[in-house]
């Protein structure tokens, strides 16, 4: 599975905006990597941002 895929799993897992912390600690990936997947994941438009610094799927 890739980065993306299992930060984006994470979050839904979740059923809350995370902080990226969070989730490097949820999928065992290192922060730089959930960083980067996230950035591609901000790009993509697949999540967003409710409260500050933390991050959800778009509905």
């Amino acid at each position: 599975m890739e980065a993306t895929d299992r930060v984006l799993e994470a979050m839904k897992a979740a059923g809350e905006p995370v902080a990226a912390g969070k989730l490097a600690e949820m999928t065992g990936l290192d922060r730089a990597v959930v960083d980067m997947a996230m950035a591609a994941l901000k790009k993509t438009g697949a999540i967003e941002s409710p409260v500050r610094c933390k991050w959800q799927p778009k509905a």
